[in-house]
């Protein structure tokens, strides 16, 4: 195996790529970009995006960090809500 190779795959995924890896569509993927919740560069002529999967993984891991973060200030036991925010009756 040459030194310059990957097992890990492309350094640069397209947005289809990026929507797979997180079960949701591109659309969502293109807002998540223009947000800037998820770095990615415009290349070529056409200005097609491209995520790199390290920015991916962090964007996954800081995803991790944010739910961690509001599991912790809403406990599940101290209000009677539904998945919707509204209250269980």
């Amino acid at each position: 195996m040459s030194e310059g190779s990957s097992l890990q795959g492309p350094r640069f995924l397209q947005l289809a790529d990026v929507a797979d890896v997180l079960n949701i569509s591109v659309a969502q993927v293109y807002a998540l970009v223009r947000r800037g919740d998820i770095k990615a560069i415009k290349i070529g002529g056409r200005g097609q995006w491209r995520v790199e999967a390290s920015e991916l993984e962090a964007f996954i891991a800081r995803s991790y960090d944010e739910t961690h973060e509001f599991i912790s200030s809403h406990p599940f036991g101290d209000a009677e809500t539904g998945p919707d925010g509204g209250e269980l009756r």
